[in-house]
């Protein structure tokens, strides 16, 4: 009697072994997600910007206005940092004039207008994964122009003027390829001398606040 009890036992056992095995077999394992790569901020970009410029000579003039243009720019990365260099040039409207009579000439009129400006800086900044914060400065320069109006006649002269200019800046990437930013740049620009050295100018000095879309390629 015990001999077959046993041997039930084992033809059972035999009988459950196929069924576990098929079990375990039936198991299925999922692999780990896959982490998404951090974006980048490396390699060659070009964009479009504009903004609005004021001064703040202390002078009887104080040209203020409206510029746009274009950017153009290249960035390496090493970690979460950001360092490139950045070229823009603009279109302005800078612009402001004064009027007064005098004896002897009778309405006269002063017009400062700045007509182009552009930069070449360098950039250095830490990105926070789809954020750059960012620090910027270098070489700026404009076209300004003076116009004086006596007797009904008007004359203009231009000068260019080279400068610097140092600012700060944030900027987002909303897509793989694509990212907007916001820039406040301080440019001061040296003294010039129109009309052959008749007449000679203090310093200029622009604030400017802008925003632009760039492409990365």
């Amino acid at each position: 009697m015990k001999k077959l009890l046993l041997t039930t036992v084992a033809f059972a056992a035999l009988g459950m072994a196929p069924a576990v095995a098929a079990d375990l077999a039936a198991r299925t394992y999922t692999k780990a997600p896959v982490m998404a790569p951090l974006p980048t901020w490396a390699g060659f970009y070009i964009g479009a910007m504009g903004g609005y410029a004021t001064t703040d000579n202390g002078g009887i003039l104080s040209p203020k206005g409206g510029f746009a243009g274009g950017t153009l720019g290249y960035n390496w990365q090493t970690a979460n940092w950001v360092y490139g260099l950045e070229a823009d040039a603009a279109w302005a409207d800078i612009n402001d004039s004064v009027a007064g009579v005098v004896p002897g000439f009778g309405a006269v009129s002063v017009g400062s207008k700045v007509d182009a400006t552009g930069t070449v800086r360098g950039r250095l900044g830490y990105a926070f994964g789809n954020v750059l914060l960012y620090g910027t400065a270098g070489y700026a320069w404009a076209d300004n122009k003076i116009t004086l109006s006596a007797l009904g006649v008007s004359a203009s002269d231009s000068q260019f003027l080279s400068g610097w200019t140092a600012g700060a800046g944030a900027e987002f990437l909303i897509a793989p390829k694509w990212s907007i930013k916001a820039e406040y740049l301080y440019k001061s620009f040296g003294g010039k001398t129109y009309f052959n050295g008749a007449l000679p100018t203090g310093d200029l000095n622009l604030h400017t606040v802008q925003v632009g879309v760039n492409y990365h390629f």
